[in-house]
């Protein structure tokens, strides 16, 4: 009611005012002074009070009382004044009333535009967020301090392949993120956590990928959340590891380019003392021949010389299991593309091994790639790397379905004939091996070809 009569605006309301008093002092005048109609005074002057101030609310008041008093009870002077006073009391009171609810109703209308909007702000504030979330390629969660997913976009389902039809929302992130699960688990007093992590994140179809994390936690009224977002890093990984054969494979050929430089120089010397015996005739004592004896024997030294290295590979304590599961994110790709599979064929407890972890994914690289190349041309593609230990010794199998090896005897020399680089993946591989204390070999088979590595367990 109160806000349709300020809708109405204050010239009418007035008017109704004036009409209502003017029906009111009609129907007092025409009662006569036995009856008194008093009370019917407030009407009018609550309906004035809606628009008047209170000092204007005080002056009406007195309108209404002094209206009232002509038609009133007849009485003494006093007892007519003692009726005026409280008349204009009762009738400012009654003003002020009103007056105050409709501050009230104003104020409350007020506060309820200020609510909606920010409420509308907020709404416009979680619409972004939303279409920010929606459409990140980054897999954005939230979850519980039980590890359950509260919230997740749809970037995080597509980075678990999480069949369609369905959402990550609602599960345990332990079975797709077990480090964000101990981060849940171990921080359950703090709050505020704000850091980044790298750790091994599974598919739901049980592909393993390398994940970069950026999480923090907070405290909400029903408890702990932790809001991550995630990534995968797994392209970043292989082109790290491929870069770094690429530079293990630049070293192989600067080292070939030396040899070769060696060579050439000795054949120029050769060249020439050919060319002096040429113009001789006694040659079976001659100094020249001697020389070119010495000339030959030193050629064929730096053609069959081996691989020498100033200082020894420093080992450490590398757990085999990480190094062949980043071994899986990196190539695995490469053999999905031609149709092909790896298989792993690991025991329950992986031991570690004396080796430098750089060095050894270089190995399981180039002895991969080898089989790679291997296979592509065959109707199976297939490689199965397998661990197993004896004493103090471990050994890691690759065995691919490849057309196998026709000269064995020659895989561990320098400049192979027919090799897809220099020629000194193998000869380099082994190399590296040895500095740990270890061997790598070929083992004949049937079909396929087989390498070995052993290295020391820890």
């Amino acid at each position: 009611m109160i806000a349709r009569l300020l809708k109405a605006g204050k010239l009418r309301v007035l008017a109704g005012t004036l009409v209502l008093l003017a029906l009111t002092t009609l129907g007092d005048w025409a009662t006569g002074h036995n009856v008194s109609l008093a009370a019917l005074y407030i009407l009018p002057m609550m309906l004035g009070a809606v628009v008047l101030r209170p000092a204007e609310t005080a002056a009406f008041a007195l309108v209404c009382s002094y209206l009232r008093s002509w038609f009133d009870v007849p009485g003494s002077f006093p007892q007519i004044a003692e009726r005026f006073v409280f008349a204009v009391l009762a009738y400012f009171v009654s003003g002020l009333f009103v007056t105050m609810l409709v501050r009230k109703h104003e104020q409350a209308v007020r506060h309820l535009a200020h609510i909606e909007k920010e409420q509308a702000l907020r709404l416009g504030a979680e619409e972004q967020l939303r279409l920010l979330a929606d459409s990140s390629p980054a897999a954005i969660l939230t979850v519980d301090e039980c590890g359950v997913v509260l919230a997740a976009n749809a970037a995080a389902n597509q980075l678990f392949m999480i069949p369609s039809g369905r959402s990550i929302q609602g599960g345990r992130i332990g079975g797709y993120l077990p480090s964000l699960a101990d981060a849940v688990r171990w921080n359950n007093d703090a709050v505020g956590l704000r850091t980044s992590a790298q750790c091994q994140g599974h598919r739901e179809n049980g592909e393993i990928f390398l994940a970069q994390m950026w999480f923090s936690s907070y405290l909400a009224p029903e408890g702990k959340r932790l809001a991550a977002i995630v990534v995968d890093s797994s392209e970043e990984l292989r082109d790290r590891e491929e870069q770094n054969l690429r530079h293990l494979l630049t070293g192989n050929r600067i080292a070939t380019s030396a040899i070769a430089h060696e060579v050439r120089n000795f054949c120029e010397a050769m060249t020439m003392l050919c060319n002096d015996l040429g113009r001789r005739h006694e040659l079976a004592a001659d100094e020249t021949l001697r020389g070119l004896d010495n000339l030959v024997e030193g050629l064929e030294a730096i053609a069959s010389m081996e691989l020498k290295s100033p200082t020894k590979e420093t080992v450490e304590d590398v757990p085999l299991r990480e190094i062949l599961d980043n071994l899986r994110i990196v190539i695995e790709p490469a053999w999905r593309e031609i149709e092909g599979s790896v298989r792993f064929h690991t025991p329950a407890s992986v031991p570690s091994v004396w080796a430098e972890p750089h060095g050894l994914m270089q190995v399981f690289l180039n002895l991969s790639q080898n089989s790679h190349r291997a296979v592509q041309e065959g109707p199976v593609r297939e490689l199965n790397i397998a661990v197993s230990s004896e004493g103090s010794k471990t050994f890691i199998e690759f065995r691919d379905s490849g057309p196998g090896v026709p000269c064995p005897e020659r895989l561990f020399r320098l400049f192979q004939d027919g090799a897809a680089g220099s020629g000194l993946g193998l000869y380099v591989s082994r190399f590296i091996i040895r500095s740990y204390g270890g061997e790598l070999r070929f083992e004949p088979q049937p079909q396929g070809s087989c390498f070995a590595i052993e290295l020391p367990t820890v």
